[in-house]
């Protein structure tokens, strides 16, 4: 592992707790060199819903590449552009009753949070955005400015500003009613606070910690937007594409958001591709007003498109997601049962699921003694005090068994019983 030492720079985060050399990797498994299996319940930090080289997505890859398909064609007409947006229509947007018009704002789901954010301030002519607690939305600084992590937050090195932070759901524990600060500060003339031109909203709090918004709280939300004349951006990069179950993680509220950002496992099979999806009434852009160099990359807008239709035909992954969701949910809720005395808390939805630790010490502890085992996890929250799980959507029922038994293990080698 020299080389890496030697010239990756210090940024490098996740071979810090994995320190292998992957070569290889196929369904829910990666392989390191050495031909050892891990399980993983990390999926490319949610890019994999569908597992890595899924072989009805590579099929269709290897086919587009074998026959020349164009590769790199930032706004121009495609075929693939074209297949593309005709598939979204029919197996995700039409069968929703959603009407979006779709930009290709950049290949990260940072590139998808800047357009809306910009493109939110240009409709309403507000410069203030409303963020919750705990909040993570990117990298950039438009993103970073919406974020709550403060060591993500630092890295900016200027003034994050326009971006106003509320209490997210249960963050005072149900001791106050929803929303009573963010509607006091914004009927009150004195608040100080600025007249939003937009709210953005994680329904589950991937990296915040896996914190999932009641669903009774985002209708809430929605209807507060509407009488505040507030556009609501649903931020679905981590969420969207069947994580929690539905292909949009807000389906269950029965809202519908005025923008939505989607990336990771929109291609289906980890190439970079974004989308922001807007009420046809917003597009006010005028023409290359937003625009980027990587924003038609059509390999990826081919595995998109085989990825709806393989998965989003019918509910089979959406009622697989559910009920693979709640099993580890139990178990997890289990093993909260098994130690009271380490209040351990079972958090998540779908198959976005967390178990939070009363430090982060303590949750590291746990993701590496799974990694020792050969289970993949990462961790989330303030403090990295959550083992975060975010598997393949298509594990097999074995798989999720197998982890299960890992997870465990872990969970007693750390905490002693």
């Amino acid at each position: 592992m020299s080389i890496f030492e030697k010239l990756e720079s210090e940024v490098r985060s996740y071979s810090r707790g994995w320190p292998v050399v992957f070569d290889r990797a196929q369904g829910s498994h990666l392989y390191g060199e050495d031909g050892r299996p891990y399980l993983d319940f990390f999926a490319g930090a949610g890019a994999l819903n569908y597992g890595h080289n899924n072989p009805v997505l590579k099929k269709a890859l290897i086919d587009y590449i074998e026959r020349d398909g164009v590769t790199h064609a930032l706004d121009m007409f495609t075929v693939a552009k074209r297949d593309l947006l005709e598939t979204l229509d029919a197996k995700i947007l039409q069968p929703r009753e959603l009407e979006y018009k779709v930009i290709f704002p950049g290949p990260g789901g940072a590139n998808a949070v800047e357009a809306a954010l910009k493109l939110a301030r240009k409709v309403t002519g507000r410069e203030s955005v409303i963020n919750f607690t705990n909040a993570f939305h990117g990298m950039t600084i438009g993103a970073l400015s919406v974020t709550g992590n403060s060591m993500k937050r630092h890295g900016a090195g200027i003034p994050l500003v326009h971006a106003t932070p509320m209490p997210y759901d249960q963050y005072f524990d149900g001791v106050y009613p929803d929303f009573l600060y963010f509607e006091r500060l914004l009927e009150d003339s004195g608040s100080g606070l600025n007249e939003p031109a937009a709210v953005i909203v994680e329904t589950v709090q991937g990296e915040g910690g896996i914190n999932a918004a009641g669903l009774e709280w985002l209708r809430g939300l929605s209807d507060l937007c509407k009488r505040h004349n507030i556009l609501l951006i649903v931020d679905d990069v981590q969420m969207g594409c069947g994580r929690t179950g539905p292909f949009f993680s807000f389906e269950e509220a029965g809202i519908k958001p005025d923008m939505v950002c989607l990336s990771k496992s929109l291609s289906g099979y980890g190439i970079p591709m974004a989308l922001t999806l807007i009420r046809p009434d917003l597009d006010v852009w005028e023409p290359g007003e937003h625009n980027g160099t990587f924003r038609g990359i059509s390999p990826a807008f081919v595995t998109a498109a085989e990825a709806m239709r393989t998965f989003w035909s019918d509910d089979e992954l959406e009622k697989s997601v559910r009920a693979k969701g709640e099993r580890i949910g139990a178990a997890l809720q289990g093993l909260a049962d098994a130690y009271p005395d380490a209040q351990l808390t079972a958090k998540g939805r779908g198959l976005a699921r967390g178990l939070e630790f009363q430090s982060g010490e303590l949750a590291g502890k746990v993701c590496a003694a799974a990694f020792e085992r050969g289970l993949l996890m990462e961790t989330s929250g303030p403090d990295s005090e959550v083992m975060k799980l975010l598997p393949p959507l298509t594990l097999s029922d074995a798989e999720v068994g197998e982890g299960l038994e890992i997870i465990d293990a872990s969970v007693k080698a750390v905490l002693g019983k």
